[in-house]
């Protein structure tokens, strides 16, 4: 028998242990019997080195182009993703024509949402326009600086409710448990811009994980845990391997869930490694912030792919941005391409009045003609639920197009989604009496 190599795979994340810039090679073999006729063996590939992530035509001309000096490891690398992050307006005009409003060098320190870009969302971003979603989603530009009135830097109101620095507790059976202020990128209508990018180590460090660790243990009604900040992906994956564990071991803990924008941005941090890990920590689900149908490339897809295959829930929080997500042709194209790479459609928000926000900020009409748009007239697996997170702390509340239309007699009516009126027994309730309906009805 003898033996040669079929496959081979990077097993963790890059810059670790062996291989060029500390990639490990994992090698398959498999015994082949000396009878088979060599013309007749399966074609064999020796040392066959397969990236964790797909490289799309666009990513690699990018990288060619703009970093010449980086290999196609160092690319796949989530930690040379992360320290050649664009900063400062100076280095982002080498990749894109700054508009006047994006040049904002003089006044860019007075607000305290930093710059960050990954070089492979970088890559998506139109080189000219300006009006790009995906540029205008994490460019800054002047109108951040001009406040309105309703907005706020805390506008949910999360500091009231929280009983331990880092964690929000506003709902009876859950929490909200801030491990980090870091992101792989900024989001320019972040609604915790008063946080992110901070650097405030008070904050964010082991003595007030523990802190927030002993509360929930303290907390029986608490069931489930919701792992945000910042981005909890951007923890090396022993570290969030010990929060997880940490929470675990709870017992009234019923499942963990993380919210992120990594497999968005630099979905090369979605390596095999970190799967494997998550997947120890099942029951886990995963809320991803997507926004516009741009960012399902095929880097995204694959490492969608890898959490599901994982056995992990994939949902999707989107939030809803003017003249970037608000055509009901580019909801859909994003929502059906979400479940596609399973994800499903699971918030769509209504942008929050952080300062500074207002030309992000639609209508509220607007995402109920959205929402209307696809109810019915696409697979119900792929209409989000429309809500506005209530300034104050008031909470998720969702809004619905109107289908109780109202009553006639014992009768409800109710409109479906091509507008046709129907008819539903239900005697001996008072809903939907108030409404004056007789002129609709007939």
């Amino acid at each position: 028998m003898e033996k040669e190599t079929i496959a081979a795979e990077d097993f963790e994340p890059p810059g670790r242990n062996g291989g060029p810039s500390g990639c490990k090679l994992k090698t398959v073999t498999v015994s082949l019997p000396h009878n088979i006729a060599s013309s007749r063996r399966p074609a064999i590939r020796k040392d066959y080195y397969a990236p964790r992530i797909l490289l799309s035509s666009r990513a690699s001309l990018f990288r060619r182009r703009f970093f010449p000096e980086a290999t196609l490891t160092d690319w796949n690398d989530w930690r040379w993703q992360l320290r050649n992050r664009i900063t400062d307006i100076d280095t982002l005009s080498r990749f894109l024509v700054l508009s006047e409003a994006e040049q904002i060098k003089g006044v860019v320190s007075t607000k305290k949402l930093p710059m960050a870009i990954t070089p492979y969302y970088t890559s998506l971003l139109d080189r000219e326009s300006p009006l790009q979603p995906l540029r205008r989603m994490v460019v800054p530009v002047r109108a951040e600086y001009n406040y309105s009135p309703g907005e706020a830097k805390d506008p949910l109101g999360e500091e009231h409710d929280s009983p331990v620095p880092g964690l929000v507790h506003r709902y009876p059976d859950r929490v909200l448990f801030l491990v980090t202020d870091f992101c792989f990128s900024y989001c320019r209508y972040c609604t915790r811009s008063r946080l992110v990018g901070s650097g405030d180590k008070s904050l964010f460090n082991l003595t007030q994980w523990e802190k927030a660790i002993t509360y929930i243990e303290a907390s029986p009604s608490v069931r489930d845990v919701l792992l945000s900040g910042g981005d909890p992906l951007t923890l090396p994956d022993e570290r969030l391997e010990w929060l997880l564990s940490r929470l675990r071991q709870i017992r009234h803990v019923e499942f963990l869930r993380i919210g992120t924008k990594a497999p968005v941005v630099l979905p090369q941090r979605i390596t095999p490694a970190l799967a494997r890990m998550l997947r120890r920590y099942h029951p886990l689900w995963i809320s991803i912030h997507f926004t516009h149908p741009d960012e399902l490339t095929p880097e995204v897809s694959r490492a969608c792919e890898r959490l599901a295959d994982a056995g992990i829930p994939l949902g999707s929080q989107t939030v809803l941005l003017a003249g970037i997500n608000d055509r009901l042709e580019t909801m859909k194209q994003l929502v059906h391409g979400l479940l596609r790479i399973r994800v499903r459609p699971y918030y769509l928000y209504q942008c929050d009045p952080i300062v500074g926000s207002a030309h992000f900020r639609t209508p509220v009409e607007k995402g109920l003609e959205l929402i209307e748009g696809l109810r019915g007239h696409t697979t119900g697996y792929a209409v989000p639920t429309y809500v506005i997170d209530a300034p104050g702390g008031g909470g998720k509340i969702p809004l619905f197009p109107k289908s109780l239309v109202g009553r006639d007699g014992d009768d409800l009516l109710l409109k479906n989604y091509r507008g046709y009126l129907s008819r539903y027994p239900d005697p001996g309730s008072e809903l939907g009496s108030g409404d004056p309906v007789s002129l609709l009805w007939h």
